[in-house]
C-alpha cells in the first residue's frame, strides 16, 4: 500500500484543481437544480464531483468514495475517499462568495488527512494525524478564548428547516444571547478551518453529512481543538450532530446544547428585560 502522503500530495492537487473550476465558473451562466425546497445543486457541483472522483479512481482504483452528489460507495473498513466537491451550493448558486472544496481520507475508520480549499480567499487547509493543521503550509491553532461570554461561534440550519421541528433555531436564540456574536456562513467546512485558524472560538451543528466534515473533524483537532457530539463523546462523521470548539469554551457549549433548565432560564431573563 503506498504511503498516506502520497495520497496526501494527490488529495492536495485534486482539491486544488477543483478550487480552480469553481472559481472560474463562479457567477456565470450554470444550471442549478433543485435536491429539496431549499437543498440545490448545480451543474457546477457535479462537474467538480466528477472531476475529484475521476482522478482518486485513476490514481487508486481500489479506494473507496464516498461524495455528495453522485458517487456513493459504502463506506467499509479499508481506504475511503469522502468529498464534498462544492460545499456552499446555496451561496455558490446565489453569488455569495462564500463555498469551498472538502475532501477527507479515511483508512481502517481514523481519518488521517483531510483538506478543504477556498479557492476566492485562496486558502488551502489541510491537516495530516499526528503532524498538526496548516494554512497554505503554516501552521494555525485555535484560539485561546476562555468564555462564552468573549467568544465568536457559527452555526448553521438543516436543510428540512421548513418541515422538521428541530431547526437549530432555538439553540441559535440561546447562543446569541450567551456570546458576543454568532455567525451563519453557509460552508460548514470553513467553519470548521475558522474554528482551526482562532477566527472562531466555536461551531456547532445538526443533521450534517459525511462529506460536510470529515476534513473539518480532523483539521480542528490537530490544530489542537475539540470536537465531539452534544453528549461530549468524540462521535464520527457519521453523526448528526456536532460540537467543534477551542476545548476551553466546549463545556460550556456542551451545557448550552444538552440543559433545558440553564436555557429557559437564559431565554426567561431576556423576555423579562424587554
Amino acid at each position: 500500500m503506498a504511503d498516506i502522503d502520497d495520497f496526501a500530495d494527490v488529495g492536495m492537487e485534486i482539491a486544488r484543481e477543483a478550487g480552480r473550476l469553481l472559481r472560474e465558473r463562479f457567477r456565470t451562466d450554470f444550471t442549478i437544480a433543485h435536491k429539496g425546497t431549499v437543498n440545490l445543486v448545480t451543474d457546477v457541483d457535479l462537474a467538480a464531483e466528477e472531476l475529484i472522483v475521476s482522478r482518486i479512481r485513476k490514481a487508486f482504483p481500489t479506494h473507496s468514495i464516498l461524495a455528495e452528489e453522485k458517487h456513493s460507495d459504502a463506506l467499509q473498513g479499508g481506504i475511503n475517499w469522502v468529498i464534498d466537491p462544492l460545499d456552499g451550493t446555496t451561496n455558490y448558486a446565489h453569488g455569495y462568495p462564500v463555498f469551498s472544496v472538502s475532501i477527507g481520507l479515511e483508512i481502517c475508520g481514523e481519518l488521517e488527512w483531510g483538506a478543504v480549499f477556498d479557492p476566492l480567499r485562496e486558502e488551502f487547509y489541510s491537516a495530516r494525524r499526528g503532524h498538526g493543521a496548516s494554512c497554505n503550509g503554516t501552521s494555525i491553532s485555535v484560539s485561546r478564548v476562555q468564555s462564552l461570554d468573549t467568544s465568536l461561534l457559527a452555526t448553521g440550519f438543516p436543510y428540512d428547516i421548513r418541515t422538521d421541528a428541530r431547526t437549530n433555531l432555538d439553540n441559535f436564540c440561546v447562543f446569541a444571547l450567551r456570546t458576543q456574536g454568532v455567525r451563519r456562513s453557509g460552508s460548514a467546512a470553513l467553519d470548521f478551518c475558522h474554528v482551526a485558524s482562532g477566527r472562531l472560538d466555536g461551531f456547532w451543528e445538526l443533521k450534517l453529512n459525511p462529506w460536510d466534515c470529515a476534513a473539518g473533524y480532523l483539521i480542528v483537532r490537530e490544530a489542537g481543538g475539540t470536537v465531539t457530539n452534544f453528549c461530549g463523546r468524540p462521535g464520527s462523521i457519521c453523526d448528526r450532530e456536532v460540537i467543534a470548539s477551542n476545548g476551553l469554551i466546549h463545556e460550556e457549549m456542551i451545557s448550552l446544547l444538552t440543559n433545558g433548565e440553564l436555557r429557559s432560564t437564559i431565554l426567561g431573563t431576556h423576555q423579562s428585560q424587554l
